[in-house]
C-alpha cells in the first residue's frame, strides 16, 4: 500500500510539471518505439519458425563455382541424379525450377512467377493443402496431366478464396510452349523460397523440363535442391557425405568441372538460408535501435537528474525527518515508473506506423516481412524496456545522508552537487558518442545513394517505355508467331508520338535474373594471355534496338530485316570487348562462336559469326556502369521473340500506354501487355531500396542527433543555473559578457570534442569488427566521419547558445544578492 501511495504522489507532483512529464515520455516513447517495432520486425523474419513441418530437418543444397563467378549455380538434371543416388544422411531430395507462366482461365491473362517442382518436392518441404491436395510422384513423368497447385496468397488475393477454382482447366504458356492444366490444390501459408510464386506446377507443364537437353545436359543448370535429414543424422555430416558425393562426380567429369571454375557444394538449414539476406541488416538495425534507447535514457537521465538535484532540499527534509534511503529511493522509483510507464504506453502507440514502415523495409531482404504487423505480445517487451529504465533512472541521483543534511536543509544543494554535475556531463557524452556512430553510419548509406542518384546511365532512360508482351504461341506455328510479333512493333511504330521500336533479351535493371550471365567463346585471332576462355554476356535483339536507346553505333551497321534464320550469321560486340579482343586493331570482320557447353542446351547455334559493327558499352545490369562485355546477336536468328519490347516516344512515353494496349489486344485478346514502365522509373525502383537505407538509419540519426542536442544544452543550463554565482564574481570583477559567452560555449563543445573522440575510436573498432564477419557492408571513410564530426560539434554549438546567452545576461549585483 504505501508503494501505491507513493505513486499518487509522483502523479500529483509530475502533474505540476507537465512539460518535464511530457518530454519524458516523448524521448522514451521514441527510444522504447523503436526497439519494439525493430524487434517485431527481427522476431517475425529471424526468430519465427517456419510454417514447414520438422523445419530442423529441411536443407537447402548450394552448388557454387567461384572462378567463373557464380555464387549459386543451382543444379542440372544429371547432377541431382549422380548426388541424390550416394546419400544416407539426407532422406530424400526435392527440386524446384523458376520459370515463367502466363496462366489463361484464372481471371484476365497475365504473367506470372511461377515454380516448375517434382513429386517429392512438397513432402521435403514438410508442406500441407488448405484445400485439395499437393503434388506427389505419381504427377511425374511425361503422361502424367497437367496439374497445378495455387499458393495461398495468389488464392486469397487474386481468386477471393474461391474453393470452387479446384479442378478448373487453365492453360500455361512459357517461353517453350503451351500446355493445359488442372488445378488441383491451394498451399497451405508458408514462406515462399527461393522466389516469391503465385502457382507451383508439375514438370510436364513446361515443355522445356521434359526435353532430352534439360535431361541429359550435366551443364544445364536452372533447379534449385532441397533436402530433408534422415534421422539421427546431423548437418556437418550430411555436408561431409555430399561432399564427398560431389567430389567424386567432379573427379569424374573434368571436361565439365574445370580446375580454374573452382566447382563446390555446401548445405545448409533452411532456416538460415531464408533469413541470409536479411540477417545483417536487421541486426544492424537492431543495433542501431539499442544506441537510439541509449541515448534516449541518457537524455532522461539527465532531466531526473537536473531535478533531483533541485529536490535536494525536500529530500534533505525528509531524510532529517526520519526517512530512509530505502524509502527516498522508492519514492523517485515510483516517480520514474510513471514517467517510464507513460513512455511505455506512448511507445506502442508509435511502434504501430513504424512496424508498417519497417515491414515494407525489410521485405526488400525478406519475403517473411511481408504484411507485417505489430505483435502485440511484444509490449512485454517494451515494458521491459521501461522497468530497466525506471530502475536505471531511480538509483542514478545520490541522495542526502540523514547523517549530513546541512547542504540541503540551508538550501545550498546546487553548490554541492559537483557528483551529479559531473554524471550529467558523462550522459552527455554518451549520447554524443552514441548519435556520432548512427550519423556516421547514415554518412555511409548517403554517399552510396548519391553516388548513385548522380550517375547517369549509357544510353536515354526517360522516354524510353519497356513493355512485358509474353510469349503467346497456343495454336499457332513458329512462323506464325515470329509473324505476329513482328507485326506488334509494325503497328507501334505507325502510332502518333512513337519514335522507335524495337525488342531485346530482356529490360535494362528490371530483369536481373537475365542480364548477368557470360559463356564462353572463341574469336578469331584473339587469346588471352592467361590462357583462360573469353566470356561474354549475351543478348538478342532487333533491328532498331540501338537507335531506340540513343546508343550510337560506332563502327559497322546495325541488324537489318535481312538478319534472319538461314542468312550469314552475325554480330555486333561492345567496345571494351572489341579493345579486349584486339587491341589497338580493327574488330570488324572478324568470327567469334560460341563454345559454351550450355549453348546446345539453350537452343543457340555455335557456328562462327561475323562482327559487322562495335556500340558503346551498353550496360544494362548496374545502376553504376562497367564495362559491358557483350555479344549481341540479330533475334531472328536465335531465339525469336523475347517478350520484352521497347518503344522511344518523342515526349511523354506514358501517354502512348493506351494506344499500345488496344493496338495489341485488336490483334490478339489473350495477349498481355504489363509491367509498362520507363527506364528513368525502373531505375528509381532500383533505387529503392538504397533509399529507404539511408531514410530509415537517416531518420535514426536525425532524432538521436536531437535528442543529443537537447540534452546537451540541457546540462550546460542546469550547469549555468549552478553558477550564477560564480557569474556573478567574473562580471563584478571586470570579465566582458563575450567571456562569460565563451566559458559556456568552450563547455559545450568540449563535451562535443569528448564525445566525438570517443565514437571515432568506437566506430573503428565496430569497422573492424563488423568487416571481419560482413564483407557486404560498406565501411565508413574519412569523410563520414569528418562529416559527422562537423555536424555534432555545430550542433553543440547551437545547443550551447542559449544557456551562453543566458550567462552572458547575468546581473553581477543580483546574482551575489541571491547568495
Amino acid at each position: 500500500m504505501s508503494f501505491i501511495r507513493d505513486l499518487r504522489m509522483a502523479v500529483r507532483s509530475l502533474a505540476r510539471l507537465p512539460t518535464l512529464w511530457i518530454t519524458v515520455a516523448l524521448t522514451l516513447a521514441l527510444g522504447i518505439g523503436a526497439n519494439v517495432a525493430i524487434f517485431s520486425v527481427v522476431r517475425a523474419v529471424l526468430l519465427r519458425p517456419l510454417a514447414n513441418r520438422d523445419e530442423d530437418r529441411l536443407l537447402y543444397l548450394r552448388q557454387s563455382a567461384p572462378g567463373i563467378g557464380e555464387t549459386n549455380a543451382t543444379f542440372s538434371v544429371p547432377e541431382i541424379r549422380d548426388i541424390g543416388s550416394g546419400l544416407k544422411s539426407i532422406k530424400e531430395l526435392g527440386t524446384f525450377s523458376e520459370v515463367q507462366f502466363t496462366v489463361v482461365g484464372l481471371g484476365t491473362p497475365r504473367e506470372i512467377p511461377a515454380g516448375v517442382v517434382d513429386g517429392h518436392y512438397f513432402e521435403v518441404m514438410g508442406l500441407r493443402p488448405v484445400l485439395g491436395r499437393l503434388l506427389t510422384p505419381a504427377d511425374d513423368g511425361q503422361g502424367a496431366a497437367g496439374a497445378v497447385v495455387l499458393t495461398y496468397p495468389f488464392w486469397r488475393d487474386s481468386l477471393h478464396s474461391d474453393p470452387s477454382v479446384l479442378g478448373r482447366p487453365v492453360r500455361l504458356e512459357s517461353q517453350t510452349g503451351a500446355r493445359l492444366a488442372t488445378v488441383i490444390g491451394v498451399l497451405e501459408p508458408s514462406v515462399p523460397y527461393p522466389v516469391a510464386t503465385e502457382i507451383i506446377a508439375n514438370i510436364v507443364t513446361s515443355p522445356h523440363h521434359l526435353s532430352a537437353t534439360m535431361v541429359t545436359g550435366r551443364e544445364h543448370r536452372m533447379t534449385e535442391v532441397f533436402g530433408r535429414l534422415a534421422p539421427g543424422a546431423s548437418v556437418d555430416r550430411a555436408r561431409a557425405e555430399l561432399r564427398s558425393v560431389y567430389g567424386a562426380m567432379v573427379a569424374a567429369h573434368p571436361e565439365v568441372y574445370k580446375p580454374e571454375s573452382h566447382f563446390k557444394i555446401d548445405v545448409t538449414r533452411m532456416h538460415e538460408q531464408i533469413n541470409s539476406r536479411a540477417n545483417t541488416i536487421l541486426w544492424i538495425l537492431f543495433a542501431a535501435s539499442g544506441l537510439l534507447f541509449m541515448i534516449a535514457s541518457s537524455n532522461v537521465a539527465n532531466l531526473m537528474l537536473a531535478r533531483t538535484v533541485r529536490r535536494e532540499p525536500e529530500l534533505a527534509i525528509r531524510s532529517a525527518l526520519g526517512a530512509s534511503t530505502a524509502i527516498l529511493r522508492r519514492s523517485l522509483l515510483a516517480e520514474s515508473l510513471v514517467l517510464c510507464g507513460s513512455g511505455a504506453v506512448a511507445a506502442v502507440a508509435l511502434a504501430i506506423p513504424m512496424v508498417a514502415v519497417l515491414g515494407r523495409y525489410a521485405s526488400r531482404f525478406s519475403v517473411r516481412a511481408s504484411e507485417l504487423t505489430l505483435d502485440f505480445s511484444l509490449v512485454w517487451f517494451g515494458i521491459g524496456l521501461a522497468l530497466i529504465a525506471s530502475v536505471f533512472l531511480a538509483f542514478i541521483p545520490r541522495l542526502p545522508s540523514a547523517d549530513a543534511p546541512q547542504g540541503g536543509l540551508t538550501g545550498r544543494g546546487t553548490r554541492v552537487a559537483g557528483g551529479s554535475s559531473r554524471r550529467l556531463r558523462v550522459f552527455a557524452v554518451t549520447q554524443i558518442a552514441a548519435s556520432f556512430l548512427l550519423l556516421a553510419g547514415a554518412c555511409v548509406l548517403m554517399k552510396t545513394l548519391f553516388v548513385l542518384e548522380q550517375t547517369r546511365p549509357p544510353f536515354d532512360s526517360a522516354n524510353v517505355l519497356a513493355l512485358n508482351l509474353p510469349l503467346m504461341s497456343f495454336g499457332r506455328t513458329s512462323q506464325q508467331v515470329d509473324a505476329f510479333y513482328r507485326d506488334v512493333q509494325r503497328r507501334i511504330s505507325a502510332l502518333p508520338g512513337v519514335e522507335h521500336v524495337s525488342s531485346g533479351f530482356s529490360a535494362p535493371w528490371r530483369d536481373d535474373q537475365r542480364l548477368s550471365i557470360a559463356f564462353q567463346f572463341a574469336a578469331q585471332g584473339a587469346k588471352r594471355a592467361d590462357s583462360q576462355d573469353f566470356r561474354a554476356k549475351f543478348r538478342t535483339v532487333s533491328p532498331g534496338f540501338f537507335d531506340t536507346f540513343g546508343v550510337p553505333i560506332q563502327e559497322g551497321r546495325d541488324f537489318n530485316d535481312g538478319d534472319k534464320e538461314g542468312s550469314e550469321r552475325v554480330v555486333i560486340i561492345s567496345q571494351s570487348l572489341a579493345k579486349m579482343l584486339y587491341p589497338g586493331q580493327d574488330a570488324m570482320n572478324h568470327t567469334l562462336r560460341w563454345t559454351d557447353g550450355v549453348m546446345k542446351f539453350i537452343g543457340v547455334s555455335t557456328e562462327p559469326r561475323r562482327i559487322i559493327a562495335v556500340v558503346p558499352d551498353f550496360d544494362d545490369e548496374n545502376i553504376i556502369p562497367s564495362s559491358a562485355m557483350t555479344i549481341y546477336e540479330p533475334i531472328e536468328q536465335e531465339q525469336g521473340w523475347n517478350g520484352r519490347l521497347f518503344v522511344r516516344a518523342h515526349q511523354d512515353a506514358y501517354a502512348l500506354v493506351p494506344a499500345i494496349s488496344q493496338t495489341i489486344h485488336q490483334m490478339s485478346a489473350d495477349q498481355p501487355v504489363e509491367k509498362a514502365s520507363t527506364l528513368g522509373d525502373v531505375r528509381a525502383e532500383v533505387l529503392s531500396p538504397d533509399r529507404l537505407n539511408a531514410v530509415v538509419f537517416g531518420g535514426f540519426a536525425a532524432v538521436a542527433l536531437l535528442i543529443s542536442v537537447v540534452g546537451v544544452g540541457g546540462v550546460l543550463a542546469f550547469s549555468v543555473s549552478g553558477r550564477t554565482r560564480e557569474f556573478g564574481i567574473r562580471m563584478a570583477l571586470g570579465a566582458p559578457p563575450l567571456n562569460i559567452l565563451g566559458i559556456v560555449l568552450v563547455e559545450g563543445v568540449a563535451m562535443a570534442g569528448i564525445g566525438v573522440g570517443a565514437g571515432v575510436m568506437l566506430g573503428l573498432a565496430l569497422a573492424r569488427v563488423i568487416a571481419r564477419y560482413v564483407t557486404a557492408i560498406h565501411q565508413p571513410g574519412p569523410l563520414a566521419f569528418v562529416g559527422s564530426a562537423v555536424v555534432i560539434l555545430g550542433a553543440a554549438i547551437v545547443a550551447s547558445a542559449v544557456p551562453a546567452a543566458r550567462a552572458a545576461r547575468v546581473d553581477a549585483v543580483e546574482a551575489l544578492r541571491s547568495e
